[in-house]
């Protein structure tokens, strides 16, 4: 995902950079599309998802490794005022975590117990996200207008494995359906001849635990997790 954030900010430099940018002798596109009280658009990007891990005693953490995901979806802009927008944007959030025990969660388990792959444990999501975000926009400069936005979101995971009777025991993670997120970011909007086009970041933290507990209570896996969270990074460029 560092690839991705470099590619992001070589990007956002690189537009800047164009004196039209800045000259008072630019003109300016698209004057009136801020102005539309409801526009439309939609996003492609990219996530980069982790899991935060808050455990009963203390031990040493769960490893997750990352991998870049995919997000695509549609935006719905209600303006409020020249500098406040609301903003729904539904979408499809794909992503793959695997997370890695340490053998110290295996303590007390026959060695001729423990398979390789008990250490390790592939968790797939795929979100049907809806945030609702507040977006607040600086005075427009020429042909770009940077901006802050917050929200909260709640996401259905069509990958859930919730209501599998099978646990880690049968090598099932679980994961909840239903996750509620809030989240922070900033982008630029970039008003071009054609359109107007916006790269943001921004951070998503979970609210909900999402995990689903083994049924043996002291389960290797599970039994001391106190809560498993999500948060990562969305990189999206929006087209309006």
């Amino acid at each position: 995902m560092k690839k991705q954030i470099l590619l992001f900010v070589i990007l956002i430099s690189g537009l800047t950079a164009n004196a039209q940018w800045f000259t008072k002798e630019a003109v300016q596109n698209h004057q009136s599309v801020d102005k539309k009280p409801l526009s439309w658009g939609y996003y492609i990007g990219f996530n980069n998802l982790d899991f935060k891990f808050d455990y009963k005693t203390p031990v040493k953490d769960i490893i997750t490794e990352k991998s870049a995901g995919f997000n695509v979806g549609l935006i719905g802009n209600a303006r409020i005022t020249d500098h406040i927008d609301v903003r729904l944007e539904p979408g499809l959030v794909i992503s793959t975590r695997t997370l890695f025990f340490d053998e110290s969660y295996f303590d007390g388990i026959p060695e001729e117990d423990i398979k390789n792959s008990d250490f390790m444990r592939e968790v797939k999501s795929t979100y049907v996200y809806i945030p609702l975000l507040l977006k607040l926009s600086t005075t427009r400069i020429n042909n770009f207008r940077p901006f802050i936005l917050a929200g909260l979101s709640t996401a259905l995971n069509l990958s859930s494995n919730q209501d599998n009777p099978e646990d880690n025991s049968s090598g099932n993670y679980r994961t909840k359906k239903n996750v509620s997120f809030y989240e922070v970011g900033f982008g630029i909007d970039f008003y071009l001849s054609y359109f107007k086009f916006t790269p943001s970041i921004r951070g998503v933290f979970a609210t909900t635990n999402e995990l689903v507990p083994d049924i043996d209570p002291n389960s290797p896996w599970t039994g001391n997790i106190e809560s498993q969270q999500t948060r990562g990074i969305f990189i999206n460029f929006t087209f309006q």
